[in-house]
């Protein structure tokens, strides 16, 4: 495939999601009430946009101490959103399925340290962090999140889901080069990378010892390997025959006769709310690889080797027993892969990262270039003119007080004066603005000046505005706690090359929190009441600097 190839086959899949068709069932599992609560709303209004119109959406928390991990995660998210439903007096999720419903499942729980701080401006909601896009939820415009932007993107696979259940992970937006609606061939199957199988010192330059990889035979049977040099995967795989070989993303998909055994495979723990099981180390490498190579890599993770051969044995039994009962009827075979398209290579697919910092500001400046791929991520964040309507009848007065360049995307913005280069301001209110290479979302303030800035939810009260360092990162907390009757502003401060992973427990310069207390003082915050907390501010910032008059 040439690369002008790839980029038809990508700019016809946007199309494709940009459809407004998608899953009959979305179900998005969050990790507390007040996030299902806001989730729920704030889905149910974009049907038609982001879902659906006739789709139904269910969104509920993980009630489960320490967590069950994304195997476990997956089926009590599933049961759980099943009584939620026939509670409601709608469906059956089951019995939909059954029927040959598409049903999609979001995990959206996480700290999101390596976004810090833009999370904690979205009281912990990481998925509901804001994108670059104006689309419509109810009666208002609002910013498109990277959850809504993962449904949109992962809608193209709809189709090939009939009567499975699908699941993804939401900070990642990719834009697949293979065929995304082929049909469903395997009772299990995970999307990946996949490329030809390389030779040995392929597979060192490209890395792929540090990765979880799936790789599939002739046939399309997989099988999962997990983070092994060259020789080692030669072994594992040799009863496999290998063509091709890739990165996993992790996210899967599995028939109704699957997860049907699956519950009833882990009832008890799902019944005592106890355990914890992950989908590659629990699920698919126990399932397709053998005893001793499944036995050897956990050990070498770290697991003792009893608890591994006794896990080994309960899935090969679990297998033994699914297969038996007719689970292989109609054709299908138990593991395979749907490939995105190639890591490297003129038909590798875009990939679009939202889930680190530094990536946020990369991938959100990306749609200011002149490039090909800019001009589709613009076309999947539905921006048809990089300055729109309304901030251009606001850059002013007078007409032309701010100077916009030629490639930046200003939305839904007012802005007085100043100049405005290669950056990206969505629905900001800014007095006098200088920035450049920056990105600006949901900031109100008398002045803003800096380079390279991610300023995220900024709301800055004072006469003399900001006036910031290279590669500052600002962003403004609102906690509403229904519970305790308060209500506050926590700042924090940062720098583009700051990992938050690594500095989470730290406070930064300038702040009155560390990362982590401010995770803390917002995991008992309302989030739907903090928004319009937020949204309050706001306005009264912005017409104490004169900007809504």
């Amino acid at each position: 495939m040439t690369r002008a190839m790839a980029e038809t086959a990508m700019n016809e899949a946007i199309a494709q999601m940009c459809s407004s068709s998608g899953y009959d069932v979305i179900i998005v599992c969050t990790s507390n009430q007040h996030m299902e609560d806001y989730w729920q709303q704030r889905l149910e209004m974009g049907k038609g946009e982001i879902a659906p119109k006739e789709g139904m959406v269910v969104a509920v928390h993980e009630d489960w101490d320490g967590g069950a991990g994304n195997g476990l995660g997956t089926l009590y998210a599933f049961q759980k959103a099943d009584k939620k439903a026939k509670a409601e007096g709608k469906k059956s999720i089951v019995q939909m399925m059954e029927e040959g419903s598409s049903v999609a499942l979001y995990h959206t729980a996480g700290k999101g340290t390596r976004m810090a701080p833009i999370p904690a401006a979205e009281n912990n909601n990481k998925p509901g962090v804001k994108l670059p896009s104006l689309v419509s939820i109810g009666q208002n415009e609002e910013l498109l999140t990277i959850l809504e932007a993962v449904v949109i993107q992962t809608s193209i696979y709809a189709e090939r889901s009939k009567g499975r259940l699908a699941v993804y992970w939401g900070d990642q937006v990719f834009v697949p080069t293979a065929q995304y609606n082929t049909p469903a061939t395997h009772h299990a199957d995970i999307l990946a990378q996949l490329g030809a199988m390389p030779n040995e010192e392929e597979w060192k330059e490209h890395g792929l010892d540090k990765y979880g990889l799936i790789a599939t035979n002739q046939e399309g049977d997989a099988a999962q390997v997990e983070k092994v040099d060259y020789a080692t995967a030669q072994e594992i795989l040799k009863g496999l025959s290998p063509t091709k070989v890739g990165v996993s993303l992790g996210s899967f998909s599995v028939s109704a006769a699957l997860l049907n055994a699956l519950m009833e495979e882990y009832s008890t723990e799902l019944q005592a709310k106890k355990g914890k099981f992950d989908t590659d180390p629990h699920w698919w490498m126990p399932l397709t690889l053998g005893n001793e190579a499944y036995v050897d890599l956990m050990v070498k993770k770290g697991t003792p080797k009893e608890e591994a051969e006794t896990h080994h044995a309960r899935m090969a039994a679990f297998k033994s027993s699914f297969e038996g009962a007719g689970g292989l009827a109609g054709g299908k075979k138990l593991f395979g892969a749907v490939g995105v398209g190639p890591s490297t290579g003129e038909a590798s697919p875009y990939w679009w990262d939202y889930g680190q910092l530094k990536y946020y500001q990369k991938y959100n400046l990306l749609a200011t270039e002149n490039s090909r791929e800019a001009a589709a991520l613009r076309t999947f964040l539905k921006i048809t003119k990089r300055i729109d309507e309304k901030s251009a009848a606001a850059a002013g007065p007078p007409k032309g007080a701010c100077c916009i360049d030629g490639n930046s995307i200003v939305l839904d913005s007012k802005l007085r004066k100043g100049k405005v280069e290669g950056s990206v301001v969505a629905r900001c209110k800014i007095g006098d603005i200088q920035v450049e290479n920056s990105v600006l979302v949901n900031v109100t303030a008398k002045k803003v000046t800096g380079k390279n800035l991610v300023l995220y939810n900024v709301c800055d009260d004072s006469e003399e505005g900001l006036i910031l360092a290279d590669g500052e990162v600002r962003a403004d907390c609102f906690l509403e706690c229904a519970s305790e009757g308060t209500k506050k502003k926590i700042v924090l401060n940062s720098n583009i090359e700051t990992d938050g992973g690594k500095a989470w427990k730290e406070r930064l310069p300038n702040n009155d929190h560390s990362f982590e207390e401010a995770n803390k003082a917002n995991s008992t915050a309302n989030v739907l009441a903090s928004d319009q907390f937020r949204s309050q501010e706001h306005l009264r910032v912005s017409m104490d600097h004169g900007m809504d008059d």
